[in-house]
């Protein structure tokens, strides 16, 4: 892995995430508390349909969707990879997704595989790493700003929050 500093045009990524319709999760857990559950929770939330991929969770169901135990098991083609896994991992993932036609692959954040990327780009795969996209959707999309992350959440009650939908086409 290279330690030079990552740069992605943002014109880029909001490409992504405009032609992203959906987006196999690999790592996703069904723990609440884990960044993959509210990263799936929110990215469903703008529209996207996530699939989530996780052995130990494989044939449950996890926000409505059906767990798989691997990219090839998935019954069809997903637009994205979002890998939450450790960068030791990722060539497997990124060679199955390859394999499974798979156009994007998306490293989430502390997620880098210079080499893996390399591959995939060379296949003709857009590439992002070490980035969020929840963040990233949230920052392009005008939900980050001065007073800080607007999360569309209402509540009374202490940790009773409501996560509130806005479909992703309303804010093009």
């Amino acid at each position: 892995m290279a330690d030079a500093p990552l740069v992605y045009d943002d014109a880029y990524i909001r490409k992504i995430l405009l032609d992203v319709k959906t987006i196999a999760m690999v790592g996703a857990s069904t723990n609440e508390m884990r960044p993959s559950y509210f990263a799936m929770l929110y990215l469903q939330g703008k529209g996207y349909r996530v699939i989530p991929v996780n052995p130990r969770y494989a044939g449950q169901k996890l926000l409505g969707e059906t767990v798989y135990p691997d990219l090839a098991s998935i019954p069809l083609v997903p637009d994205m990879v979002q890998i939450f896994r450790r960068s030791e991992e990722v060539p497997a993932i990124v060679e199955a997704a390859l394999d499974k036609g798979i156009r994007v692959i998306w490293m989430q954040l502390g997620v880098r595989h210079d080499e893996a990327a390399r591959r995939a780009e060379a296949a003709g795969c857009r590439v992002v790493m070490d980035r969020c996209p929840k963040i990233e959707y949230g920052r392009l999309f005008g939900e980050i700003g001065w007073l800080g992350v607007n999360r569309g959440t209402l509540s009374a009650k202490r940790g009773q929050a409501v996560q509130l939908t806005r479909r992703r086409e309303v804010i093009r």
